[in-house]
This record gives structure tokens, C-alpha cells and sequence, in this order.
């Protein structure tokens, strides 16, 4: 398959640096930082551990008691995950700001629940449609980054 790739980014992920890293380190010794893949590069170079949302999660669910770790990813999930976690593990935000995505701040029960409605109803909200000629490899690549989350 070919891919094409553009200069897309995610505006919340591009914020982080490797400063925030050594702020952290400073300000928290021993703490363990992980990031989303989609940071910048030298970023993800200088984390502990980098991977997507679920990955994140599942990696600070089953650290040990006691583990202290920065995270590097929207601020909900950062804020969600150290509620989680109280009083076993010390989860921060890797940006001492929050990183606020105004996109995924929309999903919500709110929306799901519209779209819910809308198939009951027998609407299709949002549908996305891919040319026939382009369904297979759009699958491929679909399953391949499914694979790996």
C-alpha cells in the first residue's frame, strides 16, 4: 500500500518538551515519566516509556504501590488517571499548565448519547464513507494501529 503522510499534528501533544522532563525529574526524584507516541520525538527519547492512551493507563494501573509517575498526554486523562490511582500511586501532569484538547473535550455522554439516539431513530450521525477502491488498505492500516494499541 502507499501511504501518504501530511504534516498533521495533535495541538496538544506537540506542547511537551524535554525541559517539562527535567523539571520533573528535579521537582519529583524517582518519578517515572510516560508519554503519548505522538509528542516529539526527542520527547519520547527522553521518557521512561512511551504509548498510546490504553497503554498509558494499563502501564500506571499495574506499576507498584507507591510509584510516582508524570504523564505526558491530555490533561482529563492525566486528571482522571491520578483519581484513579489515589492513594496508591502519585500521578502528575507532565505539563505544569494542562494541556486542554478542545476536540476530545467533546466527547462526551452528551454526544454519545445523541449519536446513540440518532441509530435507534435509524440516523447515522457523522458517517464517514471511504471509496470503494480505497476500503481494503484503509482496513489494513486500520487493523494495524488497532494491533498495536
Amino acid at each position: 500500500a502507499r501511504i501518504i503522510l501530511w504534516k498533521g499534528h495533535c495541538s496538544v501533544h506537540t506542547r511537551f518538551t524535554v525541559r517539562q522532563i527535567e523539571n520533573i525529574r528535579a521537582q519529583h526524584p524517582g518519578v517515572r515519566v510516560i508519554v503519548h507516541p505522538e509528542v516529539p520525538w526527542d520527547v519520547v527519547q527522553a521518557a521512561d516509556d512511551s504509548g498510546s492512551t490504553e497503554y498509558i493507563i494499563r502501564t500506571v494501573s499495574q506499576s507498584p504501590k507507591g510509584s510516582v509517575w508524570a504523564v505526558g498526554t491530555e490533561i482529563h486523562l492525566v486528571n482522571r488517571l491520578a483519581q484513579q490511582m489515589q492513594p496508591d500511586r502519585t500521578v502528575l501532569s507532565l505539563d505544569q499548565f494542562g494541556c486542554l484538547c478542545s476536540t476530545m473535550f467533546r466527547v462526551s455522554p452528551n454526544h454519545l448519547l445523541w449519536v446513540l439516539e440518532g441509530l435507534l431513530d435509524g440516523e447515522v450521525h457523522n458517517r464517514i464513507v471511504v471509496a470503494d477502491e480505497r476500503k481494503y488498505w484503509t482496513k489494513v492500516a486500520l487493523d494495524r494501529m488497532l494491533s498495536i494499541s
